[in-house]
Order: structure tokens, then C-alpha cells, then sequence
């Protein structure tokens, strides 16, 4: 086994994956954990910092039993995380409220008010539409709603550069993080003091601005008798989840397309300039000089696991029991259905909906279901549902006359060779499934790069790419979804104003 690895941590919506490589990018060990989303009301969502932080070292202590792997052999770390998720700290450092996460929805006044008074001045500095995912109209609420917690706040830290606080002691974050706030100036790459003052924040509350592959801090011995890490070892800045994902898929030149099948939902076209527009979301790359413009649906694989949750008790009992993971267990009853689901249709919308249509109050909804339908028809349909979702996002791309040169497909859910092929039968288009997709693997090569293993964010890829799969289209499947999308949206079109009532009388 090599004595220079290099670790990859992962902080996604719905958990925590720790990746070990070695120089030449073979993966030497990997575990996740889940942890918990709280939705104490409907459009809630929130997590608490600590479960992260428990995740991590959950993960740590798996690796070390089941792989026998000496952490002091790891030379760097990076981490990265979910962005648009503010952790607030007070004068003792201590966290003063749970996380509110990018999917809630509860900040749609104060959504209306910023968009109604700055919102072309907000648009023009962060390149992003007002919407209750970012992190001002979530300070903004927490000021209208919570002013105690607002006054209390010393700093802010988000997801990843928290749990780098906690292993290093320092704050900084990574301009691509940045801009997932809403408080950044794009252009400057630096905290914008009048969008600020929009809610009375101090730009002095805000960490200090790097790149995602600078070397920021150390382990501290604290952090080293907690996680086993060697105190001393490197600590890169990182960034956010989504733009290492797409990365460590080899997504690093302009026209290809990552479709990302996770706890949420992206569509993700690489270019070689921002195409800023009000429906879609525009992102700086890791390689410089690169960006991404990024529809983004909130729940993808995040359905199926709410799918498993409510529905899929015999499922996990039997995963249990026999050792098969319990989503196989749930693709075992989709195996012989047709496409669409003998007619029943999904919409994905369990918090809400971003792109494209920017809608916190749409719900999700099982269209025609009959008595013929039984659990299988169910599972398909949340695949389907998603799917048409994506499809849904992409049309934002085509409408702006991006070129697409390449599809392809990451996340969790893409680990499935039947929702994957889905996917690609929805599409219509040749889809390549890379063999090392996850966060947690980009962060790996993130960290090599800020010690020198390799010599840039470019070379590490080339170096380590490998490709898993490539799906063609059954054209005779696209043809069918063809009819089934034009259904979805319709459908969609139909049920947003009852959605609306629903809102009114439920919240």
C-alpha cells in the first residue's frame, strides 16, 4: 500500500463520504454515513453542524478497522461541501442555531422583498435570481423572525469551511463557495458591502477569501487525537460539492455536461465565460478560467430515499437480513415495467422547485394511479419523475444556445445502471458514467494539487479519469418518453396555482 495518500471529505445534503487515494488516483478506501435533515414544518429544512462533524469521524473509525489504513500515511486533505448553508457562530465560537439548508423554503417574504427592491441589483452583482436557496433571504429571515440569533452572530462559516474550522482552527473559504451566497460580488471575487447592508450585516462577520486548492491550515493536535489524522497535515481550502463532483468527472473543458443524479438534481454545462441568466445558476470552475452554468433541481435521489423511508419497510428489513442493499432490492420490482410506469406519472417537487421554475410552493404529486398500480409502478414512477425533471432543467440550457459536446452522468443514484440508462433514454444522448464520480474523489485530487503531487487542477484529472460506462439510447424508449414528458409538464402547468392555495391554508 502506498505511503502518500491523499483524502477527499465530502459534507453533501444528505451525508458525509470520506475517499482515500494514492498518487495515481486508485482509491484505497471509502465509507459514508448519513446524517438527518429536520423539516419541523413544511418548508422547513435544517441540519444541525454537529451530526457533520459526527459523520466525519464515524467514517474515519471505519476506515481504520475495516482497512487497517495508517492515517498518518495521508499527506493532504481537502474538503468540500453543500453551499448556500450558513453556519452561525457566536463571541465563544459555539453554534447558535441549526443550519438553515439550501432546500428550505420558509424565506419566501423576504425573498419577494429583496427581489422586489434590489433584485436587478443583486442579479447584476452575484450573477443569481433571488431565491429562498440562498444564504441572504435565510440571514434576512432569521433578522425578521430570530432577532436575538441575528445580533448574537460573530461569524459565519458555511458547511465545509465549519468542519475545516473544527480539524484546523481556521475560517477561510473558496470564492466559488462564496458566490453561493448571495453576499458576494462576482466580478470583485470579494464580499459585497452593499449587499450587505441590504440586512445590516457586517462584511467582517464573513471569512477570509481563497482558492479551493491553497493550503489554509493544519490538523491540530486536538483535531489528530479526535479523528486519528496526523497532527501538521495539510488542509486545502476546498470548495463546493457541486463544482468538485463535476470535476472529478472529468468535466474540464467548455460543452460538456454533467447531469447530476444525487440528493439533488443538476444539470451542469461547462463554458469558457458566465452566461449569467435569472433561471439558472452560474458558477466559477476549479480550472481557471472555466465556468459552469448549472440548472438545478432540488430533489433527485433525495425521492428515492424518501421513497425507501415511508414506503420500503420489506425492503430494508430484507437488506437487513440477506446483506443486498435495499435499493437493488426496490429495482428488483421495476425490472419487467414499461416506460411510464402504465401510465403513472411523478413530479419530484418535495421542497419546492428551483429550476425552472423557481417555485417554493409546488409539491410533489403520483398523477394517475390506478388499482393496477403496485409498489414497483411507484418506484419506477420517482425515477421517471426525476429523470423528466432533468430533462426539465436541460431545456433551460437549450432555450440559451449553449453547445453540448458530451453527457455525463454522477451521484449517488447514477451508481444504478437502470435509472442511469433512464436517464439516457429521457435524454435521448449518449451518456459516459466515469468510475470515480463522487465529491469526496475531487477533493482527494484538490488536495494533491496544494501540495504539489500533481502540478495543477488540469493534470490531476487527466492523470486519474477513468470511465465506468457508456449508456446509448434505446430511441424507441426516448420516443415513448417524448410523449410521457409533454404529459409531466402539462401536468405541471395544471396543478402550480392549486399548489398555492395549498400553501396558504397549510402554513
Amino acid at each position: 500500500m502506498s505511503d502518500k495518500l491523499l483524502l477527499g471529505i465530502d459534507l453533501g445534503t444528505g451525508g458525509c463520504k470520506i475517499t482515500v487515494i494514492d498518487v495515481i488516483g486508485n482509491i484505497i478506501a471509502e465509507f459514508s454515513e448519513e446524517y438527518e435533515t429536520y423539516h419541523p414544518k413544511p418548508s422547513y429544512s435544517e441540519q444541525n453542524p454537529s451530526d457533520w462533524f459526527l459523520a466525519l469521524t464515524t467514517c474515519l473509525t471505519k476506515i481504520r478497522k475495516s482497512k487497517n489504513i495508517d492515517l498518518k500515511n495521508v499527506k493532504s486533505i481537502a474538503v468540500d461541501g453543500s453551499t448556500h448553508n450558513a453556519v452561525l457562530l457566536d463571541r465563544q465560537m459555539k453554534v447558535i442555531r441549526p443550519t438553515i439548508m439550501w432546500t428550505d423554503q420558509r424565506s419566501g417574504d423576504e425573498v419577494a422583498c429583496l427581489d422586489k427592491g434590489w433584485g436587478a441589483e443583486i442579479f447584476g452583482l452575484t450573477y443569481h435570481k433571488v431565491s429562498p436557496t440562498w444564504t441572504l433571504p435565510q440571514l434576512l429571515w432569521v433578522k425578521n423572525h430570530e432577532p436575538d440569533n441575528f445580533k448574537k452572530i460573530h461569524r459565519i462559516m458555511f458547511v465545509k469551511d465549519y468542519i475545516r474550522y473544527l480539524l484546523t482552527g481556521s475560517w477561510e473559504t473558496d470564492f466559488i463557495d462564496a458566490q453561493g451566497t448571495l453576499l458576494f460580488d462576482i466580478r470583485k471575487k470579494e464580499w459585497s458591502k452593499e449587499l450587505c447592508q441590504l440586512i445590516g450585516l457586517s462584511t467582517e462577520v464573513l471569512p477570509p477569501i481563497f482558492s479551493p486548492t491553497d493550503i489554509v491550515g493544519k490538523i491540530t493536535i486536538e483535531a489528530s487525537k479526535i479523528t486519528g489524522l496526523s497532527e501538521g497535515t495539510p488542509v486545502a481550502c476546498g470548495t463546493s460539492d457541486v463544482t468538485v463532483e463535476d470535476y472529478a468527472a472529468g468535466a474540464i473543458n467548455a460543452g460538456q455536461c454533467v447531469i447530476k443524479l444525487a440528493t439533488a438534481g443538476n444539470v451542469n454545462l461547462m463554458t469558457d465565460s458566465p452566461n449569467p441568466n435569472p433561471r439558472t445558476l452560474t458558477y466559477s470552475h476549479v480550472v481557471p478560467g472555466l465556468w459552469y452554468t448549472a440548472a438545478a433541481t432540488n430533489t433527485a435521489a433525495y425521492a428515492m430515499r424518501w421513497f425507501r423511508d415511508n414506503f420500503c419497510f420489506e425492503e430494508t428489513e430484507k437488506s437487513r437480513g440477506s446483506g443486498i442493499n435495499e435499493y437493488q432490492l426496490m429495482e428488483n420490482l421495476i425490472i419487467s415495467l414499461p416506460v411510464g410506469s402504465d401510465g403513472l406519472i411523478f413530479h419530484p417537487y418535495l421542497l419546492g422547485e428551483r429550476a425552472p421554475y423557481w417555485d417554493p410552493h409546488l409539491r410533489a404529486s403520483f398523477i394517475g394511479a390506478s388499482m393496477s398500480h403496485q409498489k414497483g409502478h411507484f418506484i419506477k414512477a420517482v425515477m421517471e419523475g426525476v429523470a423528466y425533471s432533468l430533462k426539465d432543467c436541460f431545456r433551460m440550457i437549450e432555450n440559451m444556445n449553449l453547445e453540448v459536446t458530451e453527457f455525463i452522468i454522477i451521484g449517488g443514484g447514477a451508481k444504478s445502471d437502470i435509472w442511469s440508462q433512464i436517464i439516457c433514454d429521457v435524454f435521448g444522448k449518449k451518456v459516459i458514467r466515469p468510475s470515480f464520480t463522487d465529491a469526496s474523489y475531487g477533493s482527494a485530487l484538490l488536495a494533491g494539487v496544494g501540495i504539489g503531487v500533481f502540478p495543477d487542477v488540469v493534470t490531476a484529472v487527466q492523470k486519474c479519469l477513468k470511465v465506468d460506462k457508456i449508456f446509448e439510447p434505446n430511441y424507441s424508449n426516448h420516443h415513448k418518453y417524448i410523449v410521457f414528458f409533454k404529459l409531466y409538464l402539462e401536468i405541471h402547468d395544471r396543478l402550480k396555482d392549486i399548489y398555492q392555495c395549498m400553501n396558504k391554508i397549510i402554513n
